[in-house]
């Protein structure tokens, strides 16, 4: 079991119903005492790396975090069904593509600070401030390094060519991760090239799509299948761990930063934003802030095997080396989500 700092209270939200219920009859709700400053932190992560994140916010302002931790679309669910009673003041998840989804469900607020602002890159918050970016991942291409491939490969269209057959493995189309990949792919191009590309790749599978993403890399490593698209978290998992199995299965793989000579490689993002009826919305801001401080985006990297959105690269995925990215705004990965789907349904990928 996971040992959790002792200022970190975790308590089950009553139902919307139950909340209307003891408003109506007068009845105080689970909650801090009113002298006490708090922030309701709704989180999709799930790293014990962020205790300690949480810890040293406590620690240096006082505040002190309630946290929740769920499912991404059961904690939107939840946060849309309690409405102007939520507690939440903050929802972190995991996806641009989630992000997306949460702010069309209006469970954001815009959020005006100019350190957000400027700290967090453009393309990484959404054009509304209704969210922010904190973490990066990499969707990289990784080869059996042994085996190699019959044609050099380096953008993620490569993939999907004819002297591939039976070497690819993926995942499923339905995964949130390859439904922003898709949506980038789009709109570097359209709907109908975006459409062929997918056709090729479903031509070229080793295997019906299955497993997450370490279970790509190990397909990969053992000669299951030659070829794989995976985040670089996953990776960087496997560089840092004590595990020799683990590293081993690093050690097989060569790593590619995709589309290096055009656009970048795709790249994905852990972020958050305030609720749209958040009660601690001043505490809630400072929270925010404080994710993009040099320590909060240090331990993201070392912590939890990602890239900060500001400052240098430390921990395992500083291994994998230097890379460009796509600067296309994290806000289109959502947006072009329905395309996605549609894409993937067409070309047969399931």
């Amino acid at each position: 079991m996971r040992s959790r700092p002792q200022q970190h209270s975790r308590y089950r939200l009553p139902s919307r119903m139950a909340l209307c219920l003891c408003l109506m009859m007068n009845f105080a709700l689970p909650q801090a005492a009113s002298s006490e400053e708090v922030v309701n932190v709704y989180s999709a992560r799930h790293y014990d790396t962020d205790m300690a994140l949480y810890q040293e916010f406590t620690r240096q302002t006082g505040i002190k975090v309630n946290l929740i931790e769920g499912k991404s679309d059961a904690l939107i669910e939840r946060i849309a069904n309690e409405g102007e009673f939520s507690p939440a003041d903050i929802l972190i998840t995991v996806d641009a593509g989630r992000l997306w989804r949460a702010s069309q469900r209006g469970i954001f607020q815009p959020t005006q600070s100019e350190v957000l602002a400027n700290r967090v890159p453009a393309n990484l918050q959404d054009p509304n401030k209704l969210w922010f970016g904190l973490s990066k991942r990499v969707r990289v291409i990784a080869i059996n390094k042994a085996a190699g491939l019959p044609i050099p490969v380096s953008r993620y269209e490569d993939l999907a060519h004819p002297a591939l057959t039976g070497t690819v493995c993926m995942r499923s189309s339905s995964n949130i991760y390859n439904l922003s990949l898709m949506s980038s792919i789009i709109e570097a191009g359209n709907e109908k090239s975006a459409e062929v590309w997918a056709a090729g790749v479903v031509a070229n599978f080793a295997r019906k799509p299955q497993g997450n993403d370490t279970a790509q890399l190990k397909a990969v490593a053992s000669g299951e299948c030659a070829v794989t698209v995976a985040n670089t978290y996953y990776l960087g998992r496997l560089v840092g761990s004590d595990d020799p199995a683990k590293n081993a299965i690093s050690d097989a793989l060569t790593v590619i930063f995709p589309n290096q000579e055009d656009r970048g490689a795709h790249v994905n993002i852990s972020g958050a934003g305030i609720t749209r009826y958040a009660p601690n919305k001043d505490n809630a801001v400072r929270f925010l802030e404080y994710l993009t401080s040099d320590f909060a985006q240090r331990l993201f990297a070392e912590g939890n095997n990602e890239y900060p959105i500001v400052g240098p690269t430390s921990g395992p995925v500083a291994k994998l080396g230097e890379y460009k990215e796509d600067q296309i705004n994290a806000v289109v990965l959502g947006q072009r989500q329905a395309e996605a789907v549609r894409v993937y349904d067409r070309a047969g990928w399931k």
